[in-house]
């Protein structure tokens, strides 16, 4: 019997950090990019540098060109003498042991044991800023961001060139050691939301952060829930439209997309481009996306219900088709819906995994081929053809991705329930869906606003777009510390020239 057992978690991991520096060069030691080498010259020093981390030229024209020509002795003498900005002293093993892994290089003396000089020379390869992919835009601004986390603030800084714009960067993965970003305007954003979303990264205790979206799954209010309750965006414009309504904005080098909170549900079906029209077709367009949400989750469901329990619902002249369509069909409705959508969502994924231009090929050859064979071959009817077609388009109006998803996802549960008590199963789960959005919240604030608690001021900005001069006030979600947004007065008086 084995005696002395260590419990999970006493063990010390074999990433963590090295005890002392001798056995963190040791470990580097191990990696055929880690290089070091000692100068004799003038100055006898050892250099240490990740080759694929670090920026040769930095390395070659300020560090080595200044060791090399000046009589240096002293580590002090070294910082004061190389052309290197924020050059740095220490005998801290967290901070020697993060710098280096990251791109510095490190200088040691002999006469000094313990500290070291750590010199800025990340190599930073990225690609250049292109357009939105996932939310493109007629109109408005072409930018979108990039995997860097130091161009995506430029991008927006310069958008808002405000002192109070405050970023709080934190490294959050216990292997990966990510840069995370924290953005907010101070003065503007309520300090207990931006505590909270900065407990909420601090106590994040994965060993991984490769992207923005692990921390929408690892704040979220309720991680089982398959709304998404962070909004993830590419567009710059768009964060900083919601930093400016007080909002807060988060940043994870290595992902080309920002996350926003607190949100709610209904800004998931507003567009960039409604705020660059005017607010009738902004207004128009937001409606019309609300009602292609509504008949996507809800027409397949409908039609199993109706042609399963309530077919004295169906007008006569609609019958005759209907039975016409269906007589050589030997499945029941459900399982007729059932083949076709997920041949549907069969033809999604094979087009988003394949190149763009075989994918588009699938997409609409594929479609209309299985479409007609399906029909031909007596599997469906055409009607329902139609209604699964329409429903599967009106799901691509959403401009969020993220509700996308859920939009495909909650549509089979309303199916369910179609078959199992008709119209009662739908409106079950109609109610389960309400009273879990009702329930919901995002980052302690409530998802279902400005609907539950019902919020007037806020209905401005959420089925329809008011005009900008009627949205004087920020929304009462944000509990913004500076609520005004515009002088009222001002903007009524509307006056020519030569007055």
């Amino acid at each position: 019997m084995r005696k002395n057992k260590k419990k999970q978690g006493d063990q010390k991991p074999s990433y963590n950090e090295s005890d002392t520096l001798p056995e963190f060069i040791e470990v580097l030691g191990k990696s055929e990019d880690f290089i070091q080498f000692e100068l004799d010259g003038t100055t006898r020093c050892t250099v240490s540098y990740l080759k694929t981390m670090s920026d040769s030229k930095i390395l070659n024209r300020s560090v080595l060109t200044t060791l090399n020509s000046h009589d240096l002795h002293s580590l002090k003498e070294i910082k004061e003498t190389i052309p290197v900005e924020n050059v740095l002293i220490t005998d801290d093993l967290k901070v020697i042991q993060t710098k280096v892994m990251f791109g510095y290089i490190m200088i040691q003396v002999k006469s000094s044991v313990d500290k070291v000089l750590l010199v800025p020379a990340v190599s930073l390869e990225s690609r250049d800023v292109g357009i939105p992919e996932v939310e493109f835009s007629v109109v408005g601004p072409k930018e979108a961001f990039v995997e860097t986390i130091n161009t995506n603030i430029n991008l927006i800084r310069k958008r808002l060139p405000l002192p109070q714009l405050t970023v709080k960067e934190l490294q959050v993965g216990k292997m990966t050691s990510t840069r995370t970003a924290v953005i907010y305007i101070d003065g503007v954003a309520d300090k207990d939301n931006v505590d909270t979303v900065t407990q909420r990264l601090q106590d994040i205790e994965y060993d991984q952060l490769v992207d923005s979206s692990f921390i929408t799954q690892m704040i979220a209010d309720n991680s089982n829930s398959p709304f998404p309750q962070l909004l993830d965006t590419e567009r710059p414009d768009r964060v900083v439209s919601n930093l400016a309504e007080g909002k807060i904005a988060i940043l994870v080098d290595g992902s080309p997309h920002a996350l926003t909170c607190p949100t709610t549900v209904v800004e998931f079906f507003g567009a960039s481009d409604d705020y660059y029209l005017t607010w009738h077709l902004a207004s128009v367009f937001r409606l019309i996306r609300l009602f292609a949400v509504i008949f996507s989750v809800l027409s397949t469901p409908l039609y199993v219900a109706v042609l399963t329990y309530h077919f004295e619902m169906i007008p006569p002249e609609l019958m005759a088709t209907i039975v016409s369509s269906r007589s050589d069909i030997p499945f029941p409705p459900i399982l007729e819906v059932i083949i076709l959508e997920l041949t549907i969502e069969l033809l999604r994924e094979a087009g988003a995994r394949l190149p763009t231009k075989i994918g588009q090929t699938i997409g609409i050859v594929g479609g209309i081929v299985i479409g007609t064979a399906a029909v031909d071959a007596g599997l469906t009817s055409n009607v329902l053809l139609i209604i699964v077609a329409l429903s599967a388009l009106a799901s691509f109006t959403t401009p969020v991705y993220q509700i996308g998803n859920t939009i495909r996802l909650i549509r089979f549960p309303f199916l369910m329930g179609a078959q199992l008590w008709g119209l009662v199963g739908v409106s079950m789960c109609m109610v389960f869906y309400i009273g879990h959005l009702i329930k919901l919240q995002s980052i302690g604030r409530p998802f279902f606003e400005p609907l539950y608690p019902l919020r007037f001021k806020d209905l401005k900005d959420a089925f329809i777009r008011l005009p900008f001069p009627k949205q004087v006030e920020r929304p009462v979600l944000m509990r913004s510390e500076d609520p005004i947004r515009m002088n009222k007065d001002r903007v009524k008086a509307k006056r020519d020239i030569d007055e």
